[in-house]
């Protein structure tokens, strides 16, 4: 006896349709599983078993064999117990799927007693499944938002029982719950406005948005410098269709995502999160903080507590805006295009420059601190500002400014961004961060007097040739939200303030 069932697998992000076959001969009892499984694919056996037979179902007393197609690929995932537990009732006569859903995809992982649990990653199988031209997909009633996100019919189902009533056509599918958005863009809901002064770091904020621009934000505990993090997603576009798909399947990975994101995502790892983590890695290669940020906004608070390691693992997907994950079996790549927010302490004890507090630290101990940051990794920073604890006056006498409300600052953000539209139409990118240095001379073209005044800069605080094209692309940023045409020396001279860390390593 034969039975088979549909469904998909995936690695990485990358998904391919899998066919579940089952054959149940005759032979000593038995359940064998071949086509590559992983642990929790044979564990599957003793899932699949005690589900059948507590939903009421007979286990055949019989061999019992299960194949994964194709053989080749490796099977990860405890998703495929639905499509073989449906398959192994479909070989011994209990269960027969309606014409309307014989191609059918599975997906969903059983519990002892037959009920099902989310899966992760359902988006991407989703998208692969419709792609593949699979028109229907059965998930647990948790992945069922994502399941319709991908515009495929979705059969939402909460056990195994219903599950077989549900293909075979003797009872309706659970309606799946309305989804379309997931809490991706809840970072948003704070307001610029909420931080009491600090006018400058504002600034930054807005150029760093309106650019997409890196930030480092450097300053004693308690300036703001938290705050001002979780405020830049307030101020970036809305995704574009394209990208709340792109969104939605990272955070599916992660098993967050309740449909399609309707905002960007707000990571912060702890300074304690390792290489894996932060990049990926594991067993069987996860995406990390960096690839989960995709479309968003990664967040490193304390910045020289982090390792050299897992700091320096960061500067493939600054540069690349990719991160590849390499296992002895095989190479994963995620997508990992993120603004990166940073915050620091200017010394070990927090208070260098501090007006009222004294700095306990050693001038050997500030730059030591400052040395946990490599040059190559500064050197990918666009702004590096310098923040100032906030006076009594500003704290108590302050009112909201409509000028620097997470609105106003956002239409700045959104003309800013439609001037480099223009300007970079039928080009494979669209802000000035990611103009490639073959192109950044004729882009942001500097008259005399500009350039005179960034070689004096670069010779006094040791510009690196990757710095200097930050600067250059700030300073184009900068004349964008003025509304000009070209870099003058105004927009020049705002840019080449925010090299603060350049400034401090003077000083120290």
């Amino acid at each position: 006896m034969l039975g088979r069932a549909h469904s998909i697998g995936l690695r990485g992000l990358d998904a391919y349709p899998v066919q579940v076959e089952i054959d149940i001969s005759a032979g000593l009892p038995g359940f064998s599983v071949v086509g590559l499984p992983d642990g929790a694919v044979r564990e599957s056996r003793e899932r699949v078993c005690a589900a059948v037979r507590n939903s009421g179902y007979r286990l055949p007393s019989r061999r019992i064999t299960v194949n994964l197609a194709p053989a080749q690929s490796r099977k990860q995932g405890g998703h495929f117990d639905l499509p073989i537990a449906m398959a192994l009732l479909s070989a011994s006569g209990q269960a027969r799927p309606s014409e309307e859903n014989l191609k059918a995809c599975l997906l969903g992982e059983l519990a002892l007693d037959g009920t099902l649990r989310p899966a992760q990653g359902v988006l991407a199988m989703a998208l692969e499944a419709k792609a593949r031209g699979f028109d229907t997909l059965m998930v647990p009633s948790a992945n069922a938002a994502e399941a319709q996100a991908s515009g495929l019919r979705a059969l939402a189902v909460d056990n195994l029982r219903q599950a077989v009533e549900t293909l075979s056509g003797e009872r309706p599918a659970l309606e799946p719950a309305a989804g379309g958005s997931d809490r991706a863009g809840a970072a948003s809901q704070h307001d610029l406005s909420d931080v009491k002064g600090q006018r400058a770091a504002k600034r930054a904020l807005e150029i760093a948005a309106a650019g997409g621009h890196n930030l480092l934000l450097i300053g004693p505990p308690g300036v703001g410098k938290s705050m001002l993090a979780k405020r830049l997603v307030s101020l970036l576009p809305d995704p574009s269709p394209e990208e709340r798909v792109e969104i939605s399947v990272m955070r599916s990975l992660s098993g967050g995502c309740e449909g399609l994101a309707s905002g960007r995502p707000f990571r912060s790892p702890h300074h304690s999160a390792s290489v894996a983590a932060l990049v990926g890695g594991g067993p069987s290669s996860r995406a990390g903080e960096a690839a989960l940020a995709h479309g968003g906004v990664l967040f490193l608070d304390e910045l020289a507590e982090f390792s050299r390691s897992s700091l320096e693992a960061l500067r493939q997907p600054l540069e690349d805006f990719r991160v590849s994950v390499a296992r002895a079996r095989e190479a994963v790549e995620y997508p990992a295009r993120f603004m990166l927010v940073a915050a620091s302490n200017p010394c070990p004890c927090g208070w260098r420059g501090h007006p009222e507090k004294a700095c306990l630290c050693t001038t050997p101990a500030v730059r030591k601190y400052l040395g946990r940051l490599s040059g190559p990794w500064l050197d990918r920073i666009d702004l590096q500002v310098e923040l100032s604890p906030v006076s009594f006056e500003q704290w108590a006498g302050e009112g909201p400014d409509p000028n620097w409300s997470s609105r106003a600052v956002r239409s700045r953000v959104m003309e800013a961004r439609q001037r480099q539209r223009r300007r970079f139409e039928g080009r494979p990118f669209e802000l000035n961060a990611l103009i490639p240095s073959a192109e950044l001379r004729a882009l942001c073209a500097l008259d005399d007097a500009g350039r005179a005044m960034l070689e004096q800069y670069s010779r006094r605080l040791q510009l690196t040739a990757r710095s200097l094209d930050r600067v250059l692309k700030v300073s184009r940023t900068i004349a964008d939200l003025s509304g000009a045409d070209r870099i003058e020396g105004a927009h020049l001279t705002e840019a080449l303030q925010y090299r603060s860390l350049e400034r401090l390593a003077e000083t120290a």
